[in-house]
Parts: structure tokens; sequence; C-alpha cells
């Protein structure tokens, strides 16, 4: 059994070179085209314990690392001040928004019972965001699983959860479809797959010895992260059948689901490394959009994992297949893909036999600016995968979370950039219809919470959550309102709103 998949190691001084320098304007966007900006529940909201919320399998995950009162110290308590949020969108001048519905906030125990005030709260936050002219675009699932159901039968790794997410999506789709169009299903399935079944890096924790990479007291890292997605992916397809059949006439929106999507290059010009790079897109991109379009798994998948590897029933495949009206892509940046021998063993599993090696100067703080990976990846989609509307959900840049982070130039470099290969992609005949930057303030980061990616500085330590807007707000709101071409290079005055080239 080939036993590894991305070996993080951190290669210094092997930058690629910008090629996104030049200037542009929103205007120069297709009409239609939107931007905007989000953030998830679990992240932003707060207010854990209050209004009939019950834990998710994050809560849980925080308690077993001694770190459930970081999501108290650690939030934006957006659930009370949701308005004033929502304000600071309108003065930006997003389009569009994107946000979450938590499960275990409005179905607390996953399946039966309606919590009226989580169902209130998402109708508040939904007309407010209606009210001031923002599109929400609205995530189901964002990586925050009612612990009852995992407690139940195990969550992802069960088929029951097929029947309850689509009981879940029918409340969202009855309660909220008048006022939300766009749906996207399940966030991340390939990571949260990898992350919470093979590496145990992030809840229900399920790993196993050699492959995950902390401590798991359960799990199958061999088998569990296909099990896992392949229910998400039925999940999703159930999800999409069930509004096509019973809501898409009266409300006339769309479902989609959201891929994480690295892009990948070879570490040499060796075959080897060619040939371990086109392994990895197949197994990380191709494990979700392969069924998506094919309505089954990559070939190579298919062959190197056997028997561990689901297999959609006739009818599974029909359901799955062209089960999506877009995609959201999930990019923030791009690695080297290098060959490694069966005889090596890394520390993930997703039976690829290579190493993911970062380019440049990247670390868990920062980003290389290598927006030619954004296009890239939405090339391949085009190429591979019939160029279906495409969104891109998040995109950005983080830093530490300190005062000093208000004056992030480095993020508005990233911005610029990523900005511009986007026009670069649509003028090549992407069918990319929307960025979402990532995040509009400072959230509860799932995976460390010593950084962050907001536009806006959130005070964790003052009682009122103050929010302050970085460099990147007010260049992003520049971009946003204006009528002239932006460059990288701006600078703004301490009044927001007002800047000067």
């Amino acid at each position: 059994m080939k036993q590894s998949f991305f070996v993080i190691t951190i290669i210094l001084g092997l930058a690629f070179s910008v090629r996104c320098s030049y200037d542009y304007s929103k205007n120069e966007f297709p009409e239609g085209f939107v931007f905007g900006s989000a953030f998830s529940a679990f992240q932003w909201e707060g207010a854990i314990d209050e209004d009939g919320r019950k834990p998710s399998i994050w809560d849980t995950y925080l308690q077993s690392s001694n770190g459930h009162e970081l999501i108290k110290d650690i939030d934006c308590d957006g659930y009370h001040k949701y308005k004033e949020d929502v304000r600071l969108m309108y003065d930006m001048g997003l389009d569009a928004f994107r946000l979450s519905i938590s499960w275990p906030r409005l179905i607390p125990s996953g399946t039966g019972h309606v919590n009226p005030k989580g169902l209130r709260f998402y109708k508040n936050l939904l007309n407010e965001l209606k009210r001031y002219g923002i599109e929400p675009h609205v995530t189901l699932h964002h990586n925050d699983l009612p612990q009852a159901l995992e407690d139940e039968y195990g969550g992802w790794i069960d088929r029951k959860i097929i029947d309850d997410f689509t009981a879940f999506a029918d409340v969202c789709f009855r309660e909220f479809g008048n006022t939300v169009k766009h749906w996207s299903t399940i966030n991340e399935p390939n990571m949260l797959a990898s992350g919470g079944y093979d590496l145990g890096v992030m809840p229900p924790k399920h790993c196993s010895p050699p492959f995950g990479v902390v401590n798991c007291s359960r799990g199958n890292s061999s088998t569990e992260p296909y099990i896992a997605l392949h229910n998400m992916l039925l999940a999703h397809a159930s999800t999409a059948r069930l509004y096509k059949q019973k809501y898409k006439y009266k409300q006339n929106g769309s479902v989609g689901i959201t891929i994480f999507a690295y892009w990948m290059v070879p570490f040499t010009s060796s075959q080897k490394d060619k040939i371990a790079t086109q392994r990895a897109k197949d197994f990380y991109l191709g494990w979700v959009l392969h069924p998506l379009l094919y309505g089954d798994y990559p070939d190579v998948m298919k062959k190197i994992v056997g028997k561990r590897m689901p297999i959609f029933s006739e009818d599974e495949s029909d359901l799955v297949k062209d089960s999506f009206d877009f995609l959201g892509v999930i990019h923030y940046t791009t690695f080297y893909i290098k060959h490694l021998s069966n005889s090596v063993q890394g520390d993930y599993n997703l039976d690829v036999d290579a190493s993911l090696l970062p380019i440049g100067n990247s670390t868990m703080v920062s980003f290389d600016v290598l927006p030619w990976g954004l296009e890239e990846v939405l090339e391949y989609i085009k190429q591979n995968y019939g160029n279906p509307p495409v969104y891109i959900l998040e995109n950005g840049q983080p830093s530490n979370h300190n005062s000093s982070s208000l004056n992030d130039t480095g993020r508005v470099e990233y911005l610029h950039a990523y900005i511009g290969s986007v026009l670069k992609s649509v003028r090549n005949g992407s069918d990319t219809r929307g960025y979402f930057q990532w995040s509009f303030m400072d959230l509860f980061e799932f995976l460390n919470y010593n950084y962050t990616y907001g536009l806006y500085y959130v005070n964790f330590t003052d009682p009122e959550r103050k929010r302050s807007p970085k460099t990147s707000a007010l260049w992003y709101s520049a971009f946003l309102k204006g009528t002239t071409k932006v460059h990288k290079n701006i600078s703004v005055s301490s009044s927001p709103g007002f800047f000067s080239q």
C-alpha cells in the first residue's frame, strides 16, 4: 500500500516572480461579476452557549485541546454585532457576502427541533444584508457538524449523514430561500476529509499511525478519508436534487459545492516529478471534481487505492454527476510537488507518493504572492471540467494578529495581484463570476489562533470587540468604489474612504 501524501518541508529562497503587476479597475470585469468578502458562523458569531445553540465538533475539539475558552476570548461577537458589521460591509462597497449557517444553532441536536432563536437570528442577518443591497452567498456546512450526530453514529463516516444533512438543507431552503439565491453545500470536502480523518489536525480528530500528525484515539487513515468524502459528495448531490425538485422553480436560486484548491507544479523537470504532480492533482482536485462531471473517481485513484475506495452505484453516479450549478474555489497559494519513492514514508496518507513543498518564503503566517497559481487553477478547471461557472469563495493573506497589523501593505500587494489574476482568467475564457476575499475581519482561525486574514482588525481584548479598518480594507474599498484604475502602491489617509495615490 502506498502510504505517502504531502510531506510539508519549508524551502527558502526559491521564489517565482509575480506575473501580475499591472493596473486595472473594477469596471474592466464583466457585467454581473460580484466582489465580496466572507466569514463562517463558528469563526465569527461567538455566543457559543447562548439561545439554544449546542456544541459542534469544533467545540469538542477545542475542549480536548484545552482551548475551549479561546473561542470566548477570540471571537468577533457577530451574533450581537451583526448590524454594525453589515453596515461596515455596505460602507466598504461590497456587492455580495459569503457566510454560513451554523447547523448546531439552527437545529441543535442535528435533527428534529428547529431552534426559533437561531432561526430568527439568521433571518435578521440575511434581511439586514438585503436591506443594504448586499447579496448573500450561503454555505450550509462550514466545518461545524453538530456533536450530537458525531456521538450518535460517527458523522461523515456513516451514510445516515446523507439524509440528516439533506433534512437540514431543506429547513434552510424553506426558511431562507426567498432571500438566498446562491447556496454552497459543503465547504472544502477534500480538506475536511484529509484534515479530519487522515491527519487528525481538525475535528473529529480521526487518524491512525503512522499517518496522523497528532495523537488520535480513533480512526483509520487508510480508509476513513475516502469514506467521509464519498458521503459528503452523496449528501451534496442529495441536497442539490432536493433543491431542484422542490425549490428551484419558486426561488430561482443555484446550488454549488466548494473545493480547496492549491495549485501544484513539478519541483524539477524530471519525468517522475511531472507524473507525481498530475497524480497529486487527480487525488486532490479530481477527488471532488471528477465525480461531479463524470460520475466516478479518477482512474489513477481507483487503481492505487483499490478496494479501500468507495464505489458509486449506478444510481449514485447519476445522482452525483452534474449535481452543481457552480463551483466554489478556495485558493491561497501554490506548491511544488516532488516524487517520493515507495520506500519513503511521509506524514500524509492519500496514497500519492509525493511531497508538497512551499515555494519561496511562504510560511504559516505569510504566503508568497504567486497569482499565476490561481490563474492555473481556473485554467485547469476550464480545460478539464467543462468550464463551469466559478466563484472564488476564499482568497487572502494571513498575518500576525496585533495592533501593528493595521498597516498591512503585504495584504494589499497580495489582493492586488490575485484580483488581477482573476481578471486575466476571465479574459482568457474562464467562466468565473465572483471574487470573495477571506476574511472581512479578524476571526477565530481554525488551525492557528495567532494569525488572521481580516480587512478589519478586531481588538479581542476589548469587551466591545472594536473593529478598525486596516490599509487593505481601505484599498479594497477604493477598488470597489473607484471608476479609475488602482495599483498596489496606494497611500491612505486616516479617514476611511479618502485615498490618494
